[in-house]
């Protein structure tokens, strides 16, 4: 198994669009990228922890790349939109690939820099990349949200 942690825009909807995929194996939603420790969702929305909302994404490499699991990252958002996606806005709705390797750094830079020569985009793509830090749990109610809303 690898791990592989994903910004972009509200964790619910991002979260279902990896669970969906053949080879993830696991999801979860929660914070990275802050200062505080252990933030809660409240505090993230504030604005004032610096985190982004994040989705940990647990695959099979054998079933699944990290190079696939990017291609659908740029699939799944607007990686132009500056702290926003659609509706929501703040910093921690920020486009971020965090990587917790060289190996991934170098095909997280390789695929935005593809991204954003592609002719997709009529503005620049603003997604950084960063190295992770400490993953922070979401609450529970949050974990797999959408999949809850259907029972």
């Amino acid at each position: 198994m690898k791990t592989a942690y994903f910004a972009a825009g509200c964790f619910w909807g991002i979260e279902k669009k990896f669970a969906d995929l053949a080879g993830v194996v696991n999801t979860a939603v929660g914070y990275m990228g802050g200062e505080k420790s252990n933030p809660t969702y409240e505090q993230v929305c504030s604005g004032e922890t610096g985190h982004a909302e994040v989705v940990q994404v647990d695959y099979d490499p054998r079933l699944i790349s990290y190079e696939k699991l990017l291609e659908h990252f740029w699939q799944i958002h607007n990686p132009t939109s500056l702290n926003f996606q659609g509706w929501d806005v703040g910093t921690q709705y920020r486009s971020v690939i965090f990587y917790v390797d060289e190996e991934q750094r170098c095909l997280a830079e390789k695929s935005r820099d593809a991204e954003g020569k592609s002719g997709k985009h009529t503005e620049p793509v603003v997604t950084e990349i960063c190295k992770a830090g400490r993953f922070w749990l979401a609450e529970a109610y949050h974990q797999q949200y959408l999949d809850k809303q259907k029972r």
